[in-house]
Parts: C-alpha cells; sequence; structure tokens
C-alpha cells in the first residue's frame, strides 16, 4: 500500500457491517472551536446561509455550544426540551464551542488541521453552482485556499472561516468528472 491508496479489494476486505443496533446510527455533528462567537455566526449563518438552531451556555464550564444546519427558521421547536431533541435528531449540523474569554486572548488561534502536524482537513458544503457561489463570497471578502479555477481539480473551492478552518465547496453533480483522469 505504499505510496498508494487501498485497492478496492482491500476496501472491501476492511469495510464490514456494523453489528445490527448501528442500523439507527447516524452521523450528527462536527464541532468546531472558534474562537470569537460573532464573528463565526456571522460567517456561517450570512455566508454560508446555515440556520441557528439552538444556544446551549454551560456557566460552570464556561463555555457555549452553538448548533447550526440547514434547516427552516419555522420548523425550530419553541419549546427547550422540544428542540433541544430535535436538535439532536438533525442530520450533518455544526457544532462551534466557544470557551469564554477566548475572543480576547491576542495569542490564542486553533489549529486548523492544514498545517504541520496535519490531521482534520476540512468540512463540506455541497452546493448548486460552485462559480455563483464563489462570487458572492468573493463579493463578501471570503478568504479563499482555493477557487474553482485553480489547481488539478476544476470546480471545486475551498474557503476559510474567521478561526482558518477549511470549507470545501462543491457541486454534487460536478464530483463524478472530477474523478476522470
Amino acid at each position: 500500500m505504499e505510496g498508494r491508496g487501498l485497492t478496492d479489494e482491500a476496501v472491501s476486505s476492511a469495510c464490514k457491517d456494523g453489528d445490527p443496533i448501528t442500523k439507527d446510527y447516524m452521523m450528527q455533528q462536527t464541532m468546531l472551536r472558534v474562537k470569537d462567537p460573532a464573528r463565526s455566526l456571522d460567517f456561517y449563518t450570512r455566508v454560508l446561509g446555515l440556520t441557528l438552531l439552538q444556544k446551549i451556555d454551560f456557566p460552570s464550564m464556561r463555555f457555549t455550544l452553538y448548533f447550526l444546519g440547514y434547516e427552516e427558521k419555522s420548523d425550530i421547536p419553541a419549546d427547550i426540551k422540544e428542540r433541544t431533541a430535535w436538535t439532536f435528531s438533525r442530520r450533518g449540523t455544526l457544532e462551534l464551542t466557544h470557551n469564554w474569554g477566548s475572543e480576547s486572548d491576542e495569542s490564542l488561534s486553533y489549529h486548523n488541521g492544514n498545517n504541520e502536524p496535519r490531521g482534520f482537513g476540512h468540512i463540506g458544503i455541497a452546493v448548486p453552482d460552485v462559480k455563483a457561489a464563489c462570487k458572492v463570497f468573493e463579493e463578501q471578502g471570503v478568504t479563499f485556499v482555493k477557487k474553482p479555477d485553480s489547481g488539478k481539480m476544476k470546480d471545486l473551492a475551498f474557503i476559510q472561516d474567521p478561526d482558518g478552518y477549511w470549507i470545501e465547496i462543491l457541486s454534487p453533480n460536478n464530483m463524478v468528472s472530477l474523478m476522470l483522469p
């Protein structure tokens, strides 16, 4: 395998059926630590169009969680118990974690996983038209890591959020053409 990915046979051999109990499991959230929640909430709601589903404060531990997703505001339950159960039943949400006071710590920055040592890479947002989305991002002053016409993989972009985390901007209909030689 050195220098190459797994063969199809090796992938097939490595992937097993989960225990039957896992049939109702789902990918519910990805968590990112944020330094300044006001900047991050503005970016994720105004620039990327996510909706704030719920804010949960933990005063004794001095942090707040903000859950965002692509949901209709009118679907969010008003009752706190219903809202909490509903929030944690959504697929693919983004959890922004703010440790209180981090916004005033000049020396604090979070590792985005794309610098050494590498680890976490990015989150991905599917859009109908990558170039149209990127035009709006440019108008809003968003930082680009890769624009759709640059690099070897065309029609795919990477932008950065206020903490430097990478966000892949992709169109599901373009993904097959990216795999062709």
